[in-house]
């Protein structure tokens, strides 16, 4: 399908997670990834930048991806270029209205993978298990980790390999609100799974995919699916672009 463009104003520079909000109608969650303060801005479906809000206690080391799951926002502070790190975080916290300046209640789910530092730039999780499923950027294929629920937001968990998929290079996940589908990104295109009934994250990403239309974006890293099922959103850093456009794919 043709995507409905709209600049984003003032720009985002370095967009890298986005989710619909189920809370704020009409308007979407936005992270920026390494460097970038330790917020996130609430960019409406038009394409303007509503306002910043400061997540409390969390780190920006590389902020690389979003999932909003059972009422909770999860950002996924899981970039590791060089692969030297000993353990990475996920935040997760109540999604909250448009009307705060900070968020409170923030845990953190620390981890480090069962074979050594990984990078990554895309997880899921599961709204019934409640498991994270993390997708690696640099192996070759592409990797699947997961962190069984219920995980410890005061010690170490541990994310064990349970799967891989056919490439690699995966920039971005989203799973619909129904938990039926998945896209995985990468920079030059959406792969589109169908999650049968019963199946786990990992085992539907074991499923034929089919490659969705996609308007080549700078550095494309964010994608996340319409909270009401309509479609779905892709929006890219700035990289060597001089605009930035939300891209909105209402659903065929």
């Amino acid at each position: 399908s043709i995507p409905v463009s709209r600049p984003v104003v003032p720009i985002i520079n370095e967009a890298s997670g986005i989710v619909d909000s189920k809370r704020n109608a009409g308007m979407l969650w936005v992270e920026e990834d390494s460097g970038s303060p330790s917020q996130l801005y609430l960019l409406g479906h038009d394409g303007k930048v509503v306002k910043q809000v400061f997540v409390k206690g969390a780190v920006n080391r590389d902020w690389e991806d979003m999932c909003l799951t059972g009422g909770k926002i999860y950002i996924g502070d899981i970039g590791d270029n060089a692969q030297v790190y000993n353990e990475y975080i996920i935040y997760r916290f109540d999604e909250p209205l448009a009307s705060v300046d900070s968020i409170d209640g923030v845990e953190s789910i620390r981890f480090k993978y069962s074979d050594g530092p990984r990078d990554a730039e895309a997880f899921l999780v599961d709204g019934v298990s409640k498991d994270i499923f993390i997708i690696t950027k640099r192996d070759n294929p592409a990797r699947i980790y997961k962190i069984n629920y219920p995980y410890s937001t005061s010690g170490l968990n541990t994310a064990t390999q349970v799967g891989t998929l056919t490439y690699s290079g995966i920039v971005g996940g989203a799973l619909s609100s129904d938990g039926k589908e998945i896209i995985l990104k990468t920079y030059i295109g959406l792969q589109y799974f169908k999650r049968g009934a019963g199946q786990s994250i990992s085992d539907a990403l074991k499923n034929k995919y089919s490659t969705l239309a996609y308007k080549a974006e700078p550095q494309g890293e964010a994608v996340c699916f319409a909270a009401d099922g309509s479609g779905f959103f892709t929006l890219s850093e700035k990289g060597f672009g001089s605009v930035v456009n939300l891209y909105f794919y209402p659903k065929k």
